[in-house]
């Protein structure tokens, strides 16, 4: 069941939310960010300069969170958000490294 701000359990993670909410190139892009990042950098929504209104930001961030791509924290008035590096690669292990590599610029394997 997801939590109060919208985030699943570990095992409500499923392959094919993360699958779609990674179809759109701008989601992809904040996920590949944030997996080439170390692990537990968490950046705020407007950091990664993504070339939206603010409302279409926010439904990009909702989409990655409740697929389980993200965990977002209150930060005030902006939001930080934190790849769940660890569960994904528990419950879909080789996806981040997939598209850590197309950030790469390297093949997939």
């Amino acid at each position: 069941m997801m939590d109060k701000e919208g985030h699943p359990d570990e095992d409500e993670i499923t392959l094919g939310a993360v699958l779609s909410a990674l179809a759109d190139p701008l989601r992809r892009r904040v996920v590949m960010e944030l997996a080439q990042a170390p692990t537990g950098t968490d950046r705020t929504c407007v950091s990664f300069g993504l070339p939206v209104s603010k409302a279409t930001l926010t439904h990009h961030f909702r989409v990655l969170r409740e697929a389980g791509l993200i965990r977002q924290v209150d930060r005030g008035n902006s939001r930080a958000a934190t790849l769940r590096r660890d569960e994904i690669d528990r419950r879909l292990p080789g996806l981040l490294d997939l598209v850590q590599a197309e950030g790469d610029g390297e093949p997939a394997a």
